[in-house]
């Protein structure tokens, strides 16, 4: 799978879920953390 569709595959799973369990600000606060944990897995980590 290309590098890019799973950072975003990973990026629109994660905020979905933050998305429903945090209220509407602390969603759009925790998506640059989201972003950042997601490239780190998928570019930085190996495991891809």
């Amino acid at each position: 799978m290309d590098q890019r569709k799973l950072f975003w595959l990973l990026v629109s799973a994660i905020s979905t879920v933050v998305g429903f369990a945090l209220p509407l600000i602390w969603g759009l606060v925790a998506t640059i953390p989201i972003l950042a944990l997601c490239w780190w897995i998928v570019y930085r980590s190996d495991w891809f």
